[in-house]
């Protein structure tokens, strides 16, 4: 499968002058014009991204609504139920909401609903099991679902329970007959947050509001420390880190390299992790594991791990995560392997515009994980189900130009459920129907996608010398940080370059090729990870890499993260 490489086109006047108002590199400045940033205010704030430049809370849709309700129950000693989610984004929701509301007077407690038993988000069976554990709940808070939930909150309204929705997926048509529904897909600020972006404005809401009221609690409250669940929430979900996201996550990752909370310690010991975290570290090593209870069984344990007290209660839960996650992993893979070995038998590229694959019995806690997979494999949009004989639960993900959620909105009559945004959704579907669907999804992608938009792009933000690529030079780049999605990590390519000497080859198996190229003035070294064994490097090559600085024994040089190389 190869890249089309798509440099972007370089403006050098624009950059000559950012590069003179901020005092930043021309390459740093055409760097933020890749990234839509040419107005000097908003190019200080992408590059100083400060708390204090966060906006009023009170200008989410119905917040002013949601406060009223939370602080009449507070009044009344009324006890709250918060409903969260399984995944990441829905847990440090939870447990950001949960710390606030039991440390600023109000009764709360919680309900984290079982993926296998009760489905994704405010169902009907989840929902009647929160009030058979909480029975006389008269006001609950949904937390990262809801915004579809239609009938489920039809039906709590009617046996008068109070319904507020904290939630950033895609809202359905007719809204559900919320009290008060909180979600930045209403207005037109903060449609990048999260979920838990959106806990952390309602607590930012409700100490505003306890300020006022002269409230002594709330004037004392910090609510900076908790940017730790924060950042991981919102990297962990996949949100673009851009605007208020940016300096969330900015802010978290300083709070988490520098946490006492004895859960992520405790997590952070479990997974190795021994330098500073970022956002590869939060994605690809803290993240999985929170993730890893609720996708098997229960979110209820990553829970507990993130409001643990102490090292010695934090420490057994984040070593059961772990194996949880290993397990996990073991039936990803299995699971990967036989959806690419069938869609392979069949597979046509002219054809198959979105892959549907569905199998009785497929864990339905890691299929949209096996969709992710399936998904980079072939580069469409996917979804991949499991279930059992009456129903089939799966999860999509999508590619750019494809809006997964508004085509599922087009096959509403053969879906039991549905929700999720542009790029990644959920699905229940009855298994006689999967056919069917998959012709109607394939029939709405051919009608709204381009054959080449089904060859994944390599964007690179310049055509650079080898000579640009200098330690110092990357540490200025580096302001960029944190990268993301929405801020993509920085991609150069070179040209014309020639191997300075033989390749050597890498790894156990000898996969990994180690280059050192020139460009007839300077040399870099460069790694290419999983090249097939009989490739030869052309005499005379393009190369598109992410730059990195390596340190070894002390000394810090610039070496190349190959992403393609093609003939000059």
């Amino acid at each position: 499968m190869k890249y089309r490489w798509s440099i972007a086109p370089p403006h050098p006047a624009l950059a000559a002058e950012l590069s003179k108002q901020h005092g930043v590199s021309p390459l740093l400045a055409q760097c933020l014009l890749n990234r839509g940033h040419s107005a000097p205010e908003a190019v200080g704030h992408f590059l100083e991204p400060r708390l204090r430049n966060l906006a009023d809370p009170f200008a989410l849709p119905n917040m002013a609504a949601a406060v009223d309700r939370l602080f009449a129950a507070r009044e009344r000693a009324e006890p709250l139920v918060i409903f969260g989610d399984y995944d990441v984004d829905g847990v440090t929701s939870t447990a950001l909401l949960l710390e606030v509301f039991r440390a600023l007077g109000w009764c709360v407690d919680f309900y984290l609903p079982h993926r296998m038993d009760e489905g994704y988000g405010l169902s009907q069976d989840g929902v009647e099991n929160c009030l058979g554990k909480f029975p006389g709940t008269k006001l609950l808070l949904a937390v990262d679902c809801g915004s579809t939930a239609v009938d489920t909150i039809a039906w709590l309204k009617q046996r008068g329970v109070d319904v507020l929705v904290l939630d950033h997926h895609q809202v359905s048509d007719p809204a559900p007959a919320a009290l008060a529904l909180v979600n930045p897909q209403l207005g037109v600020q903060f449609r990048e947050l999260c979920s838990a972006g959106l806990a952390f404005k309602l607590a930012h809401a409700l100490v505003k509001r306890g300020r006022e009221m002269q409230l002594a609690a709330f004037t004392a409250f910090d609510i900076r420390p908790l940017l730790d669940l924060v950042a991981l929430g919102t990297i962990a979900d996949l949100v673009p880190l851009t605007g208020e996201n940016r300096t969330l996550v900015t802010a978290g990752l300083e709070r988490l390299n520098v946490t006492r909370r004895p859960g992520l310690l405790a997590l952070k010991s479990a997974a190795g992790i021994e330098g500073s975290i970022g956002t590869y570290e939060v994605g690809f090593q803290i993240g999985p594991r929170l993730n890893a209870a609720g996708r098997l069984e229960n979110a209820a344990e990553a829970l507990q791990l993130l409001l643990a007290p102490d090292f010695a209660t934090a420490e057994p839960i984040a070593r059961a995560l772990d194996s949880r996650n290993r397990e996990r992993q073991q039936i990803e893979r299995t699971i990967t392997q036989e959806v690419i070995g069938a869609i392979r038998v069949r597979f046509d590229p002219t054809r198959d515009y979105v892959i549907v694959e569905g199998q009785l019995l497929w864990h339905i806690g890691v299929v949209g994980i096996v969709a992710s997979r399936v998904m980079r494999e072939f580069y469409r949009p996917t979804l991949v189900l499991g279930g059992d004989a009456g129903e089939w639960r799966g999860s999509g993900r999508s590619i750019e130009g494809f809006d997964l959620a508004a085509a599922l909105r087009e096959c509403d009559d053969l879906l039991v459920r549905h929700g999720g945004h542009a790029m990644a959704a959920g699905i229940t579907i009855a298994p006689d129907l999967v056919g069917v669907f998959r012709e109607r999804l394939n029939a709405i992608a051919r009608r709204s996608l381009r054959p080449e938009q089904l060859q994944p792009v390599l964007k690179l933000d310049a055509e650079v010398t080898l000579r640009d690529l200098t330690v110092e030079r990357l540490g200025e780049l580096d302001r960029l940080a944190p990268t993301g999605q929405g801020n993509a990590a920085l991609q150069f390519c070179a040209t014309g370059l020639r191997l300075h000497r033989p390749p050597l080859r890498m790894g156990k198996e000898q996969q990994h090729l180690k280059l050192h190229v020139t460009d007839g003035n300077d040399v870099r070294e460069a790694v290419w990870w999983n090249v097939p064994k009989d490739f030869v490097v052309p005499a005379s090559f393009d190369l598109a890499f992410a730059p990195e600085v390596n340190e070894f024994r002390d000394q810090c040089t610039v070496q190349l993260k190959v992403s393609d190389l093609r003939p000059a």
